[in-house]
């Protein structure tokens, strides 16, 4: 599944010029934590969440302060804190450079990126400009689908497209999100391959893989067999 599928292409926007006012009026009226900022041509330029909004009722050179809202900036380097504290506008205050993905990028490498760099939104961004915005609800709402969706992605994306394996080589079934897979493969590191990108898609909750392979490439004498010219 690419992220293409799951994002949402109607986004709320900013400019850099907005005033943090206006910023957190919209936040609250749409229920949103976060906005993209962007330029005059759809570049995405920042981010701006409630989290940088929140230095304004706080003065990072006083160093960390007790309860929930000192675990929002502690441990920030003083400079930029202060920065956003003396902000008036969204383009000030704003997190830059924003982390963005493509719309051809995996659903999997998404939520990857959204822990690695713990954000809760990703712009998606095609020839530089904002086409969309995926959030961590949009994944989890992913990881929802039905047994039949899910195989239908593993037969025509994992094994058709991705892997090219010849209909009828690899035997799978999906139940309640585990999936078993039987048959044979060429190589071993195909077999082991397969568990893993069948394991990436949303939705499975476990891979039993009872795949054989006919060449252990992982092996010298495998990967001898393998570059063997044919006769």
């Amino acid at each position: 599944m690419r992220v293409r599928e799951v994002m949402t292409e109607d986004v709320l926007t900013i400019g850099p010029e907005a005033p943090l006012k206006d910023v957190a009026k919209i936040l609250v009226e749409h229920g949103v934590s976060g906005l993209p900022v962007c330029d005059i041509e759809g570049h995405v330029v920042g981010v701006i969440s409630e989290g940088d909004i929140l230095y304004k009722e706080h003065d990072p050179t006083e160093g960390h302060v007790g309860g929930p809202l000192g675990w929002f900036v502690d441990g920030s380097p003083n400079v930029r804190g202060a920065a956003k504290a003396q902000a008036i506008t969204a383009g000030k205050a704003m997190t830059s450079p924003a982390v963005t993905i493509p719309p051809y990028e995996s659903v999997a490498q998404a939520a990857r990126v959204m822990c690695e760099r713990r954000v809760n939104r990703l712009p998606v961004v095609k020839g530089g400009k904002l086409v969309g915005i995926v959030t961590r609800a949009d994944l989890v709402r992913a990881f929802t689908r039905s047994d039949a969706q899910v195989e239908r992605e593993l037969r025509e994306d994992v094994l058709a497209r991705t892997m090219w394996v010849e209909p009828g080589r690899v035997e799978l079934e999906v139940r309640n999100g585990a999936v078993t897979l039987t048959g044979r493969l060429h190589r071993r590191t195909d077999a082991e391959l397969l568990d893993r990108l069948a394991a990436r898609v949303p939705g499975v909750l476990s891979v039993e893989s009872d795949v054989r392979w006919e060449i252990d490439d992982t092996t010298r004498k495998g990967r001898r067999a393998i570059e063997q010219p044919v006769r």
